[in-house]
């Protein structure tokens, strides 16, 4: 005699699970639950985080890019020689369009492609060769003017040693 499942009142020989439910009698449906949803847009956000920085100045003309990149610098470089009470240089190269500095983390350079000249009261405008400036323990002594140029137009940094400030401006 054949079992009988006395639900149905069909005749079976297994009383098999249900493939489309769990242990508990649950059934399981196809999709995404709630953490890997998270977890894939965590990690999309991660990888944008990593790939904006470099499209920041994509819309903005290289002049201004390099214009508040040298402003940051002077005032990173004089910040960092008061606060620590050492010596930091700051090499300029105005041949290749370069500059240079050595900090805590160590040796740095960037490329600064519209690097026409540097103006000190010391020196006065130098428009080639390399420039060596000096920020000591009370910041810099002077007062420091780097003249960007590209095709279209000219920018200026300028740096007050008294209030370690830049000021960045268009020239006509």
């Amino acid at each position: 005699m054949e079992p009988v499942d006395t639900v149905s009142g069909s005749s079976c020989l297994y009383n098999l699970p249900n493939p489309d439910s769990n242990a508990a009698g649950v059934s399981k449906k196809n999709g995404y639950t709630l953490i890997e949803l998270t977890i894939v847009l965590f990690i999309l956000a991660l990888v944008l985080a990593m790939a904006l920085p470099s499209f920041s100045g994509f819309g903005e003309k290289r002049l201004k890019t390099d214009a508040r990149k040298i402003a940051s610098l002077l005032r990173y470089i004089n910040d960092s020689a008061i606060s620590t009470k050492e010596t930091h240089l700051l090499k300029f190269d105005l041949d290749r369009g370069g500059i240079s500095w050595k900090d805590s983390e160590g040796e740095k350079q960037e490329v600064v492609k519209t690097l026409a000249a540097l103006e000190t009261q010391s020196k006065g405008e130098v428009k080639e060769g390399q420039i060596i400036l000096s920020f000591g323990a009370m910041g810099m002594q002077e007062n420091i003017s780097v003249h960007l140029r590209d095709a279209e137009e000219e920018m200026t940094v300028i740096f007050n040693a008294i209030s370690g400030r830049a000021k960045i401006r268009a020239e006509p």
